[in-house]
């Protein structure tokens, strides 16, 4: 009998409180070392082999599933069937789940970045989740929608990142909202900006249990947590990206914050505390059940 090769569904489940939330890996995207700004390859390159990571950098994309009550929500969608086989599991995960897209009420956008949002639409550009609201800041979709900004990157760029943000949000402009207090029980915006111009981590409060999904704040963990001024080459604004990946990074050490994250590698599920200049990621003891 030949031995199966593949891995069991990229699914990890947490509760907080009332809420259960359930950790999503879309699949992962490899970055070459350029993509890294504000450290020389040589040296990113060390610190992953230290860890016993791959080079060059390989970037785990993860999706949250959120239950409370009746509600289901998303935070982000993955990249859809738009950057590859590596990527675009989240569809098969919930099926896994027993979870049908029209299951989800609310899809809430950390940002309108390819790997975040490309999982909105079909190849014809039809809603995926035909029952959601989407949940997004305004100054992203006012950011994707500039043809100012877009004229001043490589035609790569606006293809990549300006395009296609714009055809995903397309079939949803009659129910998006930017987020607050009342995106989802129990969930409130936390603004992260910098990344992109509206970039928005999400915290999850229940039974005096809190849990904030921070989007973006890193990309590669094991370079950026203990080198916070490390910026990639796809931040919007990289000084705003570094600010606001500092003072995440400061509030999760201070307040003991359990955090997760879209490039957490998987499950994505830990603590932060100060190491010197920079800060060590806690990776959370794994669980057998919520």
């Amino acid at each position: 009998m030949e031995a199966m090769s593949g891995q069991v569904p990229a699914l990890y489940r947490r509760r907080i409180g009332e809420v259960l939330v359930t950790a999503i890996c879309d699949g992962f995207v490899e970055a070459p070392f350029a993509a890294l700004t504000g450290i020389e390859e040589a040296e990113a390159e060390a610190i992953l082999k230290a860890e016993f990571r791959p080079t060059p950098p390989r970037i785990s994309v993860n999706c949250f599933l959120l239950q409370s009550g009746d509600r289901t929500a998303l935070v982000d969608t993955g990249a859809g069937d738009t950057m590859g086989p590596k990527l675009g599991k989240l569809a098969s995960l919930l099926a896994s789940l027993d979870l049908a897209p029209g299951d989800v009420d609310t899809v809430l956008l950390t940002h309108m970045h390819p790997d975040h949002s490309n999982g909105l639409t079909s190849p014809g550009g039809e809603r995926l989740f035909p029952a959601a609201e989407i949940v997004v800041e305004e100054k992203d979709v006012d950011h994707w929608f500039d043809d100012g900004a877009r004229s001043r990157v490589d035609e790569s760029k606006q293809t990549r990142y300006f395009d296609e943000a714009r055809r995903q949000i397309a079939p949803y402009q009659d129910r998006r909202k930017s987020p607050g207090k009342d995106s989802f029980p129990g969930v409130s915006a936390v603004p992260l900006h910098g990344h992109t111009p509206g970039h928005t981590g999400y915290l999850v409060e229940s039974d005096g249990e809190a849990l904030l999904i921070w989007g973006d704040i890193f990309h590669v963990p094991d370079i950026q947590v203990r080198h916070p001024g490390v910026a990639m080459a796809m931040d919007s604004d990289q000084q705003a990206a570094i600010a606001a990946r500092r003072r995440a990074l400061d509030m999760a050490a201070a307040d003991r914050l359990l955090v997760a994250g879209m490039h957490h590698h998987f499950p994505g599920f830990a603590h932060i505390v100060g190491a010197g200049d920079g800060y060590r990621l806690i990776p959370e003891s794994w669980a057998f059940e919520a």
